[in-house]
This record gives structure tokens, sequence and C-alpha cells, in this order.
């Protein structure tokens, strides 16, 4: 069997998962030749935990994504190699150092670039995204200049990497001001009952907030403690940084140039992840599926397990049908879900298709919503109720029919057997545990079986608990289930609160 010539044309989540995938379908690399040329100088790592990393709960080394063993055999992984040009004629790709990749079949995975406002100013020094991890290094110098003056830093931008970043900066003791445009925070994912609790949980960790406010100039020019933001209003509030999380949009500057059919919302692929030429493919933050809900990893992590099948021709019959939008604000104190289409009303456009059930307890900074059409869980926003968003959360994703007692659903008491104290023992292998890093109840099996034999080492073999921290528990208790099922000779399942060395703290 002759190797497909295989190049994925970039290095982040979506790639590092990718060739993940490819190596566990083909781990003597006889099905795959894999060139991978990443842009960043730097081996993959999550983005999704860049806040994690500058609140100073994570080391970059946390970050590292990628198989403990590293690339299957043979893999060519190129760092700062940046792609310029794709030949689809001669079916080669052009990097910027001016060397030629032949392929047989191309993958992009360019992802996204952050968006930055058309503001005067945002280009001036002392304004950061936070998409990358140069990104991070740059705002963690801003945030030690703040913390010496005691100045406040801003963060333009009420959404979810918003609200994560300022968390986070306000974590590691920063003066920390939100500012949103909207009316309400999370406005695409929430609505306005929802927004004003979570504004007022985000108040009492610390967090200030601007809402319903523009911004029309930034004044960075002189040193950090003469650096100035003007709103809208005419109010003027120093800053010794901004910090832009005004939303992303894809990379599709090669496949547009190389006349591949894209859209704003990416490059256009089918359920086999097939661009307009059957020879390139894409996944990820770069593409467009009308399945695919924007701004979110699982989508890339499914992408990426059946274009392994594909391209390894090990499941050739894989199809990528969508994914169920599962949004979750990772940030310190705050437990918040949100699924689906959460802000529908009664009587949307005349519907009278669908219930929706809430209830709001502002005092103690909880609130529930519950969107269903028949028996079928359609959307929800779950704010400080985790037990109930864990039933909702597999109820949505496997299209299981609600419990009848919609009172006691919201309230987390009807919940499916898998998240209702059944224990591991209970939850479906396709289970997800650690929701941040989309580790499966499989996956920890997996890593238990390889030899992680405790819960600090399922960390480390699988980086649960590394993003927000909320499945701690979930994760000691499969550790101390797998010890019972199958446990290693003489060896116990130590407390994760006294085996700290060398363990990620969430």
């Amino acid at each position: 069997m002759t190797a497909e010539r295989v190049v994925i044309i970039g290095n982040g989540m979506a790639a590092a998962r990718l060739v993940e995938e490819i190596g566990r379908r083909d781990p003597e690399g006889r099905r795959t030749a894999l060139t991978v040329l990443g842009a960043e100088h730097v081996p993959a790592y999550n983005r999704v935990l860049l806040p994690a990393l500058c609140a100073g709960t994570l080391r970059e080394d946390d970050l590292a994504l990628g198989p403990a063993g590293g690339p299957p055999p043979g893999a060519d992984v190129r760092l700062g190699t940046e792609a310029v040009l794709i030949d689809r004629g001669r079916r080669v790709v052009t990097t910027h150092d001016g060397d030629q990749v032949a392929y047989d079949q191309a993958v992009l995975a360019t992802g996204a670039t952050a968006v930055r406002p058309g503001v005067t100013g945002l280009d001036g020094p002392g304004v950061t995204v936070l998409r990358t991890l140069g990104d991070a290094r740059r705002l963690g110098v801003l945030a030690r200049a703040a913390r010496r003056r005691g100045l406040p830093i801003a963060v333009l931008g009420g959404g979810v990497l918003g609200l994560e970043t300022a968390r986070a900066l306000a974590a590691g003791g920063l003066i920390v001001t939100v500012v949103h445009p909207a009316a309400h925070l999370m406005n695409r994912q929430l609505d306005t009952g929802a927004g004003r609790i979570l504004a007022d949980a985000l108040r009492r960790t610390g967090v200030r907030l601007r809402l319903g406010s523009a911004v029309v100039r930034w004044d960075g020019a002189g040193p950090p403690h003469e650096r100035r933001l003007h709103l809208a209003d005419g109010t003027v509030h120093p800053c010794a940084g901004l910090v832009l999380a005004t939303g992303s949009r894809p990379r599709t500057r090669l496949a547009r140039e190389c006349g591949l059919a894209a859209d704003e919302y990416g490059v256009r692929v089918d359920d086999t992840l097939t661009t307009s030429d059957p020879a390139i493919r894409a996944l990820g933050d770069c593409a467009h599926h009308p399945g695919a809900p924007g701004g979110l990893v699982q989508p890339a992590w499914d992408q990426a397990a059946v274009l392994a099948g594909l391209l390894t021709a090990t499941d050739p019959g894989t199809r990528y049908r969508g994914t169920a939008a599962v949004t979750r604000l990772k940030a310190t104190g705050i437990d918040l879900t949100c699924l689906g289409e959460a802000r529908r009303e009664p009587g949307d456009a005349d519907d009278t298709a669908h219930e929706v059930i809430r209830l709001e307890d502002p005092a103690r900074e909880r609130y529930a919503k519950l969107v269903l059409r028949g028996d079928t869980v359609t959307g929800a926003i779950m704010l400080g109720v985790p037990d109930a968003a864990a039933g909702l959360v597999q109820l949505y994703t496997r299209g299981a029919p609600a419990p009848a007692d919609r009172l006691a659903l919201l309230l987390g008491r009807a919940l499916p057997p898998e998240a209702a104290g059944g224990g591991p023992a209970a939850l479906p292998d396709y289970a997800v545990v650690c929701r941040c890093n989309t580790v499966t109840k499989s996956a920890l099996r997996g890593a238990w079986h390889a030899g992680a034999k405790s819960p600090a080492e399922l960390i480390r073999a699988t980086r649960a608990t590394t993003g927000c921290g909320g499945c701690r528990a979930d994760v000691e208790k499969t550790a101390a289930w797998l010890a019972e099922t199958d446990p290693a000779p003489g060896v116990a399942v130590p407390d994760l609160d006294h085996e700290r060395e060398g363990a990620v703290q969430p």
C-alpha cells in the first residue's frame, strides 16, 4: 500500500486533533504520509485555556496538545512555516520560504483571526487580542504593568472570551472593567434575565461592567498611567491596557485565492468535509458546515474524527452530521451552561410548537430556562444550577426524551440515569466528563488501561480538569470506579488533594 500524501495547513487545535486521530487509526504511518505546516513557532496548544494561563493557574507547558507519544511515524511537522499559495492544478502547497510540498489530499485548518473594531487608536500600543500564545504573553506584560501601578485593565466585549479573560485577570488581583455595547452580557447566548443575573455574579467576583457602552477612541501612545479609553457617553476611563474580545472571522485567504467556494462563515464543506475541490478538505473554525455552531471547539473535535476515518480509509462511510451547540462559561466561581436555541421566548414569530419554562432566583444568582419542542430539549440556560445542567446536556446532546415533570428537570431532580446518581458505571462511554477538553469516559478508561492509575495521572494523560476545573470531582469518582473494577495490583487511588506534585491545578 502506498501512503497517501496529506498536507495539513495549520497547526492549531483542529489540526492537532486531526493528527492525533490519524495516528490512532494509522499508528505505523502506512496509510498516510503527513506534513503539517504551522505558521506559529511553537507546537500546537489549547487556545481555550489562554485565559487560565493569564490568571496564572496554568503554565504554558500545560496547554500543549497532541498525543503523548508525538505524531505518527514519518509525520513532518514544520513549525514557523506559513503556507502562502495552493496550486490546485499541480496539487502543490508553497510555503513562505519558497518550499513546495506536493499532496494527494490537502486539509485547511487555518482557524480564525480576531476581529479588531474600526475604532481610533486600537491599532496602537497598549492593545491586544487573546487568540495566540503571543497575545497571552503580551497581555501578561500589560497586566504586570497595571498591577504595579494599581491601574485597571479594560476588556472590550462581553461575550464568552471577554468574560473568561476578565474573570481570570480579576482573579489575579487586577482591577478589570468589561465594556460591552449590548444591554446585557453574552447577548448571543443569553436572554435578558440570565444576562442580568450573570452581571450580578461577575460584579460579586470583582469585575466591573459598563453595559450598553460603545468605545469611540483609545489613547494609548503614552506610558500606562496616561492611557485613556473614551466611551460614546463622554466618559473617559484610565486603563493601563485594553483587551479586544470582539469576535473572530475565519481565515479563508488561501482558499479564496485558489478559487475554493467560501463565504463569511468559512470555506464551504459537505458532510465529508470536502471543499469545492475534491482534493482539499477543511475543518475547524475556517470551515463552514451548516451543522457546525461557530466559536466552539467541539465541532473541530467531531470533524477531526470523521476526517481521520476518511483520510486513512479506516472508516470510508463516516460522515459529519453536525454538532450540538453547548456553550460553557469557564470562569471561576460561576457555573453557566447554554444549550441550543436558549433565547427563544413564548410566542416568538407566532411559534406555538415550543414550550418555555423559566425559574429565577436573583438573590442566589441562579437562573434556569428550558426550551422544548414536544419532549425534546432544544435549548436551555443553566446559571448556578450545575446538577440540572449535567442532566440537560445529556438529554440535549443525545436527543433523548425529557421527563414529563419539567420543574423537577429544571431543579436537577429528574435526570437521565447516567446523570442522576448512577455514578461513572452508569455513564455511556461517549459521555463527556470534561467538556473544556472534550475528555470522555472512554478516554479516561483508555488512559487508565495505558497506565494512568491515579487521578493526577489521568489529568496528565488527558488534561481533564485543566479548563474550568468543574469536572474535578467527576474525574476523582471515575478513578475510584476504575480502581474498583480494574485495580492495578498493590495500587490504591489517592485523594487528589494529597497528590499535588506534578498535577495541574484547576
